[in-house]
């Protein structure tokens, strides 16, 4: 496995715990997302590097740098439809280029002149951003919101082939993981090394609400 893991309790002391934060590992070259889907289509996608085969190139996919938000939205792999758990090494470039198209799927009143003009940004982009509750290794909502980036047609294209470095089934490892949370024993629990990500440039910060 290419991730970096480390301790849950030891990053959890360093990371912020309130705010607007896009956990995520990260170096120069690639930003590290997940998505879980049903063994048709994540083995194609570790398989073959792409994601192809059964995966639809015509509906909008969600993609998550936080590995925990993912692990509450899947149910640590163990929510039908959802049982391999993919991380995708992500260049760092698409990652910034999907945040610079974005538009917020709720209305922003600070960052949108009117709901109308919201609601025309919506229909015309192809990238979707949305900031939810982080969750704790049990499900529990934290003070931290936490971001989930939605894509579609020419993104998602790009995003199933060229975008993508490195395309890894973690599933296995999230399955042992998730022993040491069903024993509550979270001294023991490892987890991919994240620390907030900042994307370039302070206008697109401040559309995102990190700054």
């Amino acid at each position: 496995m290419k991730l970096n893991i480390q301790n849950y309790t030891t990053q959890n002391n360093e990371w912020p715990q309130n705010g607007h934060h896009i956990m995520a590992q990260y170096d120069d070259e690639k930003v590290i997302v997940y998505q879980s889907y049903r063994p048709a289509i994540g083995n194609f996608a570790t398989r073959n590097q792409f994601f192809g085969g059964p995966f639809s190139l015509e509906r909008m996919t969600w993609i998550k740098p936080n590995f925990l938000w993912m692990m509450y939205r899947n149910g640590w792999g163990k929510k039908v439809g959802q049982e391999v758990v993919l991380a995708i090494h992500l260049k760092r470039e698409a990652f910034q280029k999907y945040l610079e198209n974005a538009v917020h799927s709720s209305f922003k009143p600070e960052l949108y002149e009117s709901q109308e003009t919201w609601k025309e940004s919506v229909k015309s982009s192809n990238v979707r951003l949305q900031w939810d509750p982080d969750h704790d290794p049990y499900g529990a909502k934290l003070e931290r919101r936490a971001i989930q980036i939605g894509i579609r047609n020419e993104f998602i294209r790009s995003y199933a082939k060229e975008d993508v470095l490195k395309i890894e089934d973690i599933s296995a490892f999230v399955a042992e993981q998730y022993e040491f949370v069903k024993s509550n024993q979270l001294d023991k629990l490892m987890i991919p090394a994240e620390r907030p990500f900042l994307p370039e440039g302070e206008e697109l910060q401040r559309k995102l609400q990190l700054i």
